[in-house]
């Protein structure tokens, strides 16, 4: 019972973590869509969709590499191949590998587009606050107009 328990709560906890990202990806891709149709989609979202891509092409390319080096193993112990054990082999080394690597920049890119930091170079001014700015900017321009006449 404990052997079937724990890789399905590495794979609960892997498959969550990718979906609560992809699905955050997708509202605001959904959202940006009403705003301005599918045309600038790519243009808009094209470093998130890039690593999305990236990172499950990896990592299906790493389920097969694990498959294989699991398979290698237990052949070499002359143990049976039990899919629960490759389940908890294969989760333990994408979460080290997620850790370290794509949850954390993956996880950046999404959340830098879902969520303001204001005065960071990722985050763009809002509209009041670039308003306001362009207000200042006539201002002066109407200054310097007014005493050029």
């Amino acid at each position: 019972m404990g052997t079937v328990i724990l890789p399905v709560a590495l794979s609960v906890v892997l498959v969550g973590i990718a979906a609560f990202l992809l699905v955050s990806m997708v509202r605001s891709i959904r959202h940006e869509m009403r705003r301005s149709g599918l045309r600038k989609v790519w243009r808009n979202f094209g470093l998130s969709l890039g690593f999305a891509i990236l990172f499950f092409t990896s990592w299906i390319a790493q389920g097969f590499a694990e498959w294989h080096v699991y398979v290698s193993e237990q052949q070499a112990h002359g143990e049976p191949l039990g899919i629960a054990d490759f389940i908890t082999q294969f989760s333990q080394s994408t979460l080290e590998n997620w850790q370290s690597e794509f949850l954390q920049l993956y996880s950046f890119v999404v959340m830098a587009a879902l969520f303001i930091h204001r005065g960071s170079a990722e985050s763009k001014d809002s509209d009041d606050r670039m308003e306001q700015k362009i207000d200042k900017i006539q201002e002066q321009v109407e200054k310097l107009a007014s005493r050029a006449t």
